[in-house]
């Protein structure tokens, strides 16, 4: 097994005044060079790993401090959708494997990717907490031996999901740090009607050093829910912005985003 860092980099690098700068979407890469609609990206990581590592390399070689594992939907509620439920632990230790190989060559952290489990979590659906940290636990499991720097937990919508995530993530890795970002794509909340506000103290509150916000429909979205998490961010939890690239739309026959560099 690899050993996962054992001091907390990210926080370093940050209480020494500098800005992280993480990388962009793995999907539209993906689909790039040639990912089908319906296809499962985590599967990839042993399919098609050189085609993982090149991506990795080209957002490190791009000036990225943080590549994000091929492991957004790697939990089993996720992967059953593609008949592979049953390789939780392999694919998300491989997708690891592969981007610490290019982090230590070049300094990069290694963030392992956990995003929603598309599931509804008690009390509005009918998965337990205990059943969903135990799904986020599995996950974490095969990212901790893959050799993580920290983990990060994104794309939520139900504090009760973040939650789940965060105890089962600390059930495997309780030593190793954790990053968590909601979308608020719904009227500046998500879509389960969490606030900034809300979530920037809720995730304080479990002992979250790095919250923010990721995907969404926009820069300007992100910039108004990022303004909104600063006022009311209790000291010493820190920032993360992660806005896509806007909506999408058909031009010349290629899918365009409305976000420019």
């Amino acid at each position: 097994m690899n050993q996962v860092a054992t001091k907390n980099r990210l926080l370093e690098i940050l209480d020494a005044g500098r800005i992280v700068l993480g990388d962009g979407a793995m999907g539209t890469m993906l689909q790039s060079v040639g990912l089908t609609d319906g296809g499962a990206p985590e599967l990839w990581n042993v399919t098609q790993p050189d085609k993982i590592s090149a991506i990795y390399q080209a957002y490190a070689d791009a000036g990225a401090m943080v590549i994000t594992t091929n492991t957004f939907g790697g939990s089993v509620a996720r992967l059953k959708f593609h008949n592979i439920g049953d390789r939780v632990y392999e694919l998300n230790k491989a997708s690891v494997e592969l981007a610490r190989a290019v982090a230590d060559r070049t300094g990069a952290l290694v963030a392992g990717d956990i995003g929603p489990s598309g599931e509804l979590i008690e009390p509005v659906g009918p998965l337990s907490m205990d059943e969903a940290e135990a799904m986020f636990a599995a996950q974490a499991e095969g990212l901790l031996a893959g050799g993580i720097d920290f983990i990060l937990i994104e794309t939520m919508s139900h504090l009760n999901e973040v939650e789940a995530a965060i105890n089962g993530a600390r059930r495997i890795a309780p030593d190793v740090p954790i990053a968590a970002t909601m979308s608020f794509d719904t009227n500046y909340h998500t879509m389960m009607g969490v606030s900034p506000r809300d979530a920037v103290r809720q995730l304080a509150d479990w002992g979250i050093r790095f919250a923010g916000a990721n995907c969404g429909n926009g820069p300007g979205e992100i910039e108004v829910v990022m303004t909104q998490m600063a006022q009311y961010r209790p000291e010493g939890v820190y920032l993360i912005a992660q806005s896509n690239a806007g909506l999408p739309h058909y031009e010349d026959g290629q899918i365009q985003y409305d976000g420019t560099p």
